[in-house]
């Protein structure tokens, strides 16, 4: 399948119970991305990090559902074109 070039938003509302979770899931992932950055947003009480990530459409859907799936989580992406 063909890999592309894309990235990852995902937004954490309790990073206490949610963390060990998604950096276990990103871990999974970790060879297909290539920066990560991740923010506290003290005056929202949240979290931010955002993914460049090179996978195919399928790899970046497993990885947007799993993290989705966790409770306090939501996820946007998107990937290039080619």
């Amino acid at each position: 399948m063909e890999k592309r070039l894309g990235f990852v938003g995902v937004v954490i509302e309790n990073r206490k119970t949610a963390a060990p979770r998604i950096n276990e899931v990103l871990t999974q992932y970790g060879e297909k991305i290539i920066g990560r950055m991740g923010v506290p947003y003290k005056e929202r009480h949240c979290n931010v990090i955002a993914l460049i990530v090179e996978m195919s459409t399928d790899e970046l859907g497993a990885l947007t559902g799993t993290l989705g799936s966790i409770e306090g989580v939501t996820v946007k992406s998107a990937l290039t074109k080619n």
